[in-house]
């Protein structure tokens, strides 16, 4: 029996705009048979709104870039040392409803943190991962045409003190978290690593048997 990969677009650092534009032309253009693909990215700091989002959780952006998207959920913030991966996958293809996508995701990431000696906790009615009370994954989804973009934030070594700046997916004094602080001196995995390590966890639980990445020179203009 073939093995069934998706493909994985690598897109290094970018704006936050041109992919999501780029992830919202591919979900208009892919049809139902397109094929389904994981986009690996980091962006520089840029808060994103919700369409939940409310003004009153924005307190201090600064000279931080703020946009509105169309995911679901409220305010957060990206920036270097997050993995982003946005999950554009057929809902049908896939053999999942919304809710049990967003349970894949967040099993995936759970299954990253054991992978490292951490233990993860997901929380009904917000979604994302925690270890013991702090966030240290985000996730935000968008349906349309029964396809998915948007995707997960996981915080494995960057600048967490944006976050001070927002009441984080909408709860005030929510604290954050990273990877780097939960492991031990020395032990922190580089990135590529942890990015394989995500990957190889999330493509499962989408039902896939692995993933490959597709060609690096095709990235998403800056």
């Amino acid at each position: 029996m073939a093995s069934r990969d998706i493909g994985v677009r690598s897109l290094g650092l970018c704006d936050y705009g041109p992919v999501f534009e780029a992830m919202k032309v591919y979900t208009e253009q892919r049809g139902a048979d397109g094929p389904d693909q994981l986009w690996v990215v980091e962006h520089p700091p840029v808060f994103t709104l919700g369409q939940a989002s409310k003004d009153e959780h924005l307190l201090m952006p600064g000279n931080i870039p703020v946009v509105k998207t169309d995911r679901g959920g409220q305010v957060t913030y990206h920036g270097p040392g997050q993995v982003v991966i946005y999950v554009l996958v057929n809902l049908k293809g896939v053999s999942l409803n919304v809710r049990q996508l967003v349970c894949a995701i967040e099993t995936s990431i759970k299954q990253l943190l054991v992978h490292y000696g951490l233990e993860g906790q997901t929380r009904d009615r917000a979604p994302g991962v925690y270890v013991d009370s702090a966030k240290i994954a985000s996730l935000g989804l968008r349906i349309r045409k029964g396809n998915s973009y948007h995707g997960l934030a996981f915080n494995a070594d960057m600048d967490l003190e944006p976050f001070s700046r927002i009441n984080p997916c909408g709860y005030p004094g929510l604290e954050m978290t990273r990877l780097a602080d939960l492991l031990p001196a020395g032990s922190m995995p580089a990135k590529g690593e942890l990015i394989a390590v995500l990957l190889d966890r999330l493509s499962a639980e989408l039902g896939y048997d692995g993933w490959y990445y597709l060609d690096t020179a095709d990235k998403v203009s800056r």
